[in-house]
Order: structure tokens, then sequence, then C-alpha cells
């Protein structure tokens, strides 16, 4: 299976961050290709729903985050606008919620001003771009439990490799660092396009 490269992470087994991440690189992502929603979905173990697109891949060229819409194809709103596809990514990130590290980052959120600030602030441009994929779902709502709280690790995480602009997302991806895995999660034999 041929992979597409990812030009900011070259080195092999390595998630980094995207230097250029920012709000208008994932506003110029296209939906992703059947073959990319085929390997979603073999990384979710579970079809890929809310038309994904691919907004951070590893450096076997795998998607690592992904873009959905506000709304299911049924309607139902889905506040979670950047999803981690990446096994590895998902698997420690759930440790660390395991290891209730939100407590920590709760505590703070009510400590720490700058922290408070910076987060509400991340939280006011996540759903502004999140209200230009679709029409704004009623009352504002954040995901991952902002901007007052932090209820879910994964979500914050999609969004900082997505944009660059989530301080508890790229605290968490520090906590993380380095994701490496030692082969592709995905092969031919595991994707059914």
């Amino acid at each position: 299976m041929t992979q597409p490269s990812s030009p900011y992470n070259d080195t092999p087994g390595y998630v980094v961050i995207d230097p250029n991440a920012s709000y208008e690189q994932a506003a110029t992502q296209a939906e992703a290709s059947a073959h990319d929603v085929a390997v979603i979905s073999a990384q979710l173990g579970r079809p890929a729903r809310g038309q994904p697109a691919v907004m951070h891949r590893c450096s076997f060229g795998l998607p690592t985050v992904v873009r959905v819409a506000p709304r299911l194809d049924d309607g139902t709103p889905f506040p979670t606008t950047f999803w981690l596809a990446c096994p590895l990514l998902r698997s420690r990130v759930g440790t660390l919620e395991a290891d209730h590290v939100m407590v920590g980052f709760n505590e703070r959120l009510t400590t720490d001003e700058t922290l408070r600030d910076d987060y509400a602030a991340a939280h006011e441009r996540y759903v502004a771009f999140r209200d230009t994929l679709g029409p704004p779902l009623d009352g504002a709502p954040g995901s991952g439990g902002m901007p007052g709280y932090v209820k879910c690790l994964h979500v914050h995480v999609g969004h900082y490799l997505a944009t660059g602009d989530n301080p508890i997302g790229e605290e968490t991806f520090g906590m993380l660092e380095p994701v490496k895995c030692s082969a592709p999660c995905v092969t031919n034999e595991t994707v059914v396009s």
C-alpha cells in the first residue's frame, strides 16, 4: 500500500507536530479519499463518520487526526471537530486519562489565570472554526469540556495537532513525546477499500 508522505515528519515511526498547523490549513483540507476513509475506519475499528478530512499524518503517511463535520449524516450534532485516528496516540492518551491527568489540569484551571484564559480563547477559536464547517450548533457547545474544564484529552490532542491551538492539547502531547511506532498500524491486509 502506498501511503502519502508527511512533509513535516520524515523521521520513520514518529508522530510530530506540523509546524504549519493552523485553522487556515485545517480549513483547506478536502474530504478524505475513499482509501483514507477505509484506513481511518480500520484504525478506529468502526466505520468513519462525519465526512472526515485528514488533518495530520504520521511519518508512515497514515492519518493521525481527522476533521469531522459538526453534524453527522443523520443531522445529529457532533461538537468534536478533531478526532484522533491513530491507535497508538489513542492508547497513550487513554493511559494519561486512566492516570487522572485531567484532575491536575482541572485544578490548574482554577488557579492558573493564564492557562484558563488561553484555554477559553482556544475554545472560542475552535467554535468559530467549527461554525465555518456547517450550521452552528445550538448553544455553541465546546468539546472535551471546553471552556470550563477538561473532560477528554483525546479531543485536545487532536485539536492541537490539527491547528497548533490548544494549551491543554499541547501539554498533553508533550507528556506523550516521543510518540513512536515500529510499523504502520494499517496495511493492505487490514484495509477494505
